[in-house]
């Protein structure tokens, strides 16, 4: 999981009610360090590997009511809003997992074991979110999952070059097969037919799952579901800027600007005054045509 997954989607933003900002702050610290363990500095994976066994360890301290021995400043704030807010720890430990798969798996044979990885690498961060406001049905729970393994999806798809250069491939190996897409044509940035076909599967994949998930936020009351609408559509209007740059990921990372961001905010007043998403997902069919 990349750093700017958290980067693009701020999870404390404005929006979020007062209450709610400081504990989502702690939540969003510990994915960023473990993202830097995980991702940053010229560890060897021996060292990254044992310094996220060192994390586990100050989470087994948070459950068991003792101070931790690594990041002691963090895991005292951690343990603060886990008591205060009831929150599980499950989601963190999934969180380690994933990092600790991430320093070894670069590749992906299948969709399937992409949406695995996101399970324990995206979703806890819902799952979460979800606890805090005191929501973590199974409905919603679901539609989380599918939001922020979308959100992943599309992180992956605005770093591919990105994470070409650090060794890892996230496009699934079926997916590159049956478009005719090799390693090669990554390495050297080629954008044809097949590349572009190849994008506007997993482009469409990423936003039917945003499509599915999308209800979570007109269910979610308040300003924790104004601001989910704010992701929702944030993702969505990237996945845009990718078509629109005709799935061109090489030459500069996809990203929202300044006439993106009010395309976003319109359509999240809209979505959240309407009470509906309004958006419908085009079929995978009909964008590899």
């Amino acid at each position: 999981m990349e750093p700017d997954h958290y980067d693009d989607f701020p999870v404390a933003s404005v929006l979020l009610p007062k209450a709610l900002r400081a504990p989502v702050g702690v939540i969003y610290h510990v994915a960023r360090t473990l993202d830097d363990i995980a991702d940053e500095g010229d560890w060897l994976p021996e060292e990254r590997h044992r310094r996220l066994a060192d994390f586990r360890d100050g989470l087994d301290a948070v459950a068991q009511g003792r101070p931790a021995p690594v990041h002691p400043t963090l895991f005292a704030k951690l343990a603060g809003v886990v008591r205060t807010r009831r929150l599980p720890l499950e989601p963190f430990y999934d969180l380690v997992a994933a990092f600790d798969q991430d320093v070894d798996t670069t590749r992906y044979a299948d969709h399937f074991e992409l949406l695995d990885f996101c399970h324990r690498s995206a979703n806890p961060v819902g799952h979460l979110m979800l606890h805090l406001i005191d929501a973590a049905t199974p409905e919603n729970l679901a539609d989380s999952d599918a939001i922020c393994t979308a959100l992943q999806l599309i992180t992956f798809l605005q770093d591919v070059s990105a994470d070409w250069h650090r060794g890892r491939v996230y496009l699934p190996l079926a997916d590159r097969e049956r478009f005719n897409v090799t390693e090669a044509q990554i390495a050297a940035g080629v954008v044809d037919k097949s590349w572009r076909a190849l994008m506007a599967n997993e482009v469409a994949r990423a936003r039917a799952l945003m499509l599915s998930g999308a209800p979570l936020a007109l269910r979610v009351p308040g300003r924790f579901g104004l601001e989910l609408c704010s992701v929702v559509h944030g993702g969505l209007r990237l996945l845009e800027v990718i078509e629109r740059n005709g799935y061109d990921v090489f030459r500069a990372r996809p990203a929202l600007r300044f006439t993106d961001w009010a395309v976003v905010l319109m359509r999240t007043a809209t979505m959240w005054l309407s009470r509906r998403v309004g958006v419908r997902a085009p079929s995978i069919e009909s964008n590899n045509a």
